[in-house]
């Protein structure tokens, strides 16, 4: 099974940061307003960034990091 960190671009131009091991059904949620609470209501939602990983760990720990990035180092990791 694999592991994925994903970042939406909100409605509102905010960035949304997650972890999910089913990305397909994760985004249907967020999109059907069943995700996240930060996300209800803040739509459309633009998928930006995904990276994959083996473990659970490892992507609950780069989720954690990326939430601790600034708005200016998402947006470069989002370009990069």
């Amino acid at each position: 099974m694999n592991y994925y960190v994903y970042i939406l671009r909100c409605g509102d131009g905010t960035l949304y940061t997650g972890w999910t091991n089913d990305l397909e059904n994760r985004l249907k949620a967020h999109k059907e307003g069943r995700g996240a609470k930060y996300t209800r209501g803040r739509g459309p939602l633009q998928l930006v960034y995904t990276e994959e990983f083996e473990n659970k760990s490892e992507a609950v720990k780069r989720e954690y990091y990326i939430k601790k990035m600034s708005r200016k180092q998402k947006e470069t990791l989002i370009n990069s």
